[in-house]
């Protein structure tokens, strides 16, 4: 059994299709980290896909946004806007849809044992992993010994063991060691904000104990000219050139 980690694909169609065809092949089952949608274009046409396609979602912020779950003030104006457009873009049965995603943590079972699925963090789910500072405090609070995160856009994570902690670089491939406690984020599909553009996400390898992250080019350039042709702010649009 091998999984496609995804997340934060933000309404971007053409950012989810390439992802899609570079892992085909390599994955039997997709688990997604929340914010199918905001910022993007193509809301109804991500959420169709994963309502037929992902065995296992957790929410995210930007999903409870759209759908009337979670106050916008919190959010800068283009993210209001984008959100204000994407609920009343939504089908009936994809803002339902939305609207039932659970929560996180979200226990994951195979045979070398579960794993977590948490949009931010184990203990909040709007929580920024960021540094490892952020993620010092809850270490003693974690389930199991590798969970996927996402929130941040930014590929890479953390690791922990022997009361160390440290980040993981995003190389190709970060193998699972015995008695570490792993924070993987797969890095957004949708919105980079690593400084490269190309969409991220990673597979996961159980019986090997294999992380392996990938970077896919998109056409950025047709997913950027439809966030303009909706009408959403033109930030929204410029920053997929930048991966900012």
């Amino acid at each position: 059994m091998s999984d496609l980690i995804l997340s934060d694909v933000h309404g971007n169609l053409e950012a989810l299709d390439a992802v899609l065809a570079d892992a085909e092949g390599r994955y039997d089952r997709t688990l997604c980290l929340g914010d199918l949608v905001g910022y993007g274009a193509d809301p109804n046409a991500v959420v169709d896909w994963a309502r037929s396609h992902v065995a296992a979602i957790v929410r995210g912020n930007h999903d409870k946004a759209c759908v009337g779950l979670d106050d916008l003030e919190a959010y800068n104006a283009a993210a209001r806007a984008a959100a204000m457009w994407t609920r009343a873009a939504l089908t009936p049965q994809n803002l339902e849809y939305l609207q039932k995603l659970p929560r996180g943590p979200l226990p994951i079972q195979c045979r070398q044992g579960a794993f977590d699925l948490v949009h931010g963090s184990p203990l909040d789910e709007d929580e920024y992993l960021i540094t490892p500072g952020d993620v010092a405090p809850i270490r003693g609070y974690l389930s199991t010994s590798l969970s996927f995160f996402g929130h941040t856009h930014v590929q890479g994570g953390f690791m922990a063991a022997h009361g160390r902690l440290k980040r993981i670089a995003p190389s190709q491939a970060l193998q699972l060691e015995p008695d570490y406690f792993y924070l993987v984020n797969p890095g957004s599909v949708g919105q980079p904000r690593d400084g490269d553009p190309r969409a991220a996400y990673a597979l996961y390898f159980p019986d090997q104990r294999l992380v392996e992250y990938r970077r896919v080019a998109y056409d950025v350039e047709k997913a950027a000219g439809k966030i303009r042709a909706a009408g959403l702010p033109d930030s929204l649009a410029a920053r997929l050139y930048e991966g900012a």
